[in-house]
């Protein structure tokens, strides 16, 4: 089982010495990936309710974000061996274009290093600010990744889609890992896991209960198979959001929560599961980067 967390990115102590901080300890304590996501904005009045919060509020740190890319470029430069992961980049706020040549720019920077997580958002706020329609996401992730795959792959890329054209060019760089590096999708509707077991792997959010991570990767593996690919290539990095207490939690309690025998045996059970790779995101559990930093440490031993 691998183990990464996602580093201090957001709220207000976000920032250069923050990030130094957790690169150094993530190569220290011998992490192997650290991850960073996309947000752009705050709206004083949502659209839409946050998927991930009782009430549907949006987290006030969300108000603070640092790029993920320009993030995980300045991680790139002060890290050796940990993976650099996003979880996820929300892929039509982005041209695909500039995306794969960003992210190529990265893994050519890095070494190989990156572990690329995608996902077609939620907020109508946000991909409405980015001048995107909500509508017919599904039919414009596909073609967003048939462009990455073709910018990553090909000595020669010409593209015409309903929704981008690229005219026959040669376009740099490419990336170090071939045929390309790892492309993981958060997924949950029926389409969205069609198009997701045609590429390296999966990347849910905690599970609601373990019966629906198990359907859902069996699921995934059939997709995987009926494409030709070996369905144990399928890789799945479960994003998480431990909080260790003294107390155990209940029946009721999210996964990956209670006390640390609990953790570890809910990382023990994701395994059984299929899962390759935990994804631990401490900045909604923790107030700061030094309490952060001292989760990540306490955490080392899940996995």
């Amino acid at each position: 089982m691998k183990l990464g967390f996602a580093l201090p990115q957001i709220g207000k102590e976000a920032g250069p010495d923050g990030l130094v901080r957790a690169s150094e300890l993530a190569e220290k304590l011998k992490y192997d990936s650290v991850w960073v996501l996309d947000r752009i904005l705050w709206p004083i009045k949502p659209l839409d309710k946050y998927p991930a919060t009782p009430d549907g509020s949006l987290p006030e740190p969300y108000q603070v974000v640092l790029d993920p890319i320009e993030t995980l470029t300045f991680v790139a430069g002060i890290t050796k061996n940990v993976k650099l992961g996003t979880s996820v980049i929300v892929a039509p706020w982005h041209s695909p274009l500039l995306a794969a040549r960003r992210l190529a720019t990265l893994d050519v920077l890095s070494k190989g290093r990156l572990l690329c997580g995608l996902g077609v958002g939620w907020s109508h706020d946000e991909t409405a600010a980015c001048n995107v329609p909500f509508a017919n996401r599904e039919a414009r992730m596909k073609e967003w990744l048939e462009v990455v795959v073709a910018v990553w792959t090909q000595d020669t890329v010409e593209y015409k889609g309903q929704f981008y054209t690229i005219p026959a060019s040669k376009i740099g760089p490419k990336p170090v890992q071939k045929p390309h590096p790892p492309i993981y999708q958060a997924a949950y509707t029926p389409r969205a896991l069609k198009r997701t077991g045609l590429f390296q792997g999966w990347n849910p959010t905690p599970p609601p209960n373990w019966d629906w991570l198990r359907e859902q990767s069996a699921s995934l593996k059939q997709i995987a198979q009926q494409a030709g690919r070996n369905p144990d290539s399928l890789e799945i990095v479960l994003r998480t959001f431990p909080s260790v207490s003294k107390e155990p939690r209940d029946a009721s309690g999210w996964l990956f929560t209670g006390t640390m025998q609990q953790i570890k045996d809910d990382a023990k059970r994701a395994a059984e599961l299929g899962v390759n790779h935990i994804l631990m995101d401490l900045q909604f559990n923790t107030s700061g980067v030094q309490a952060l930093l001292q989760g990540v440490e306490q955490l080392r031993e899940v996995a």
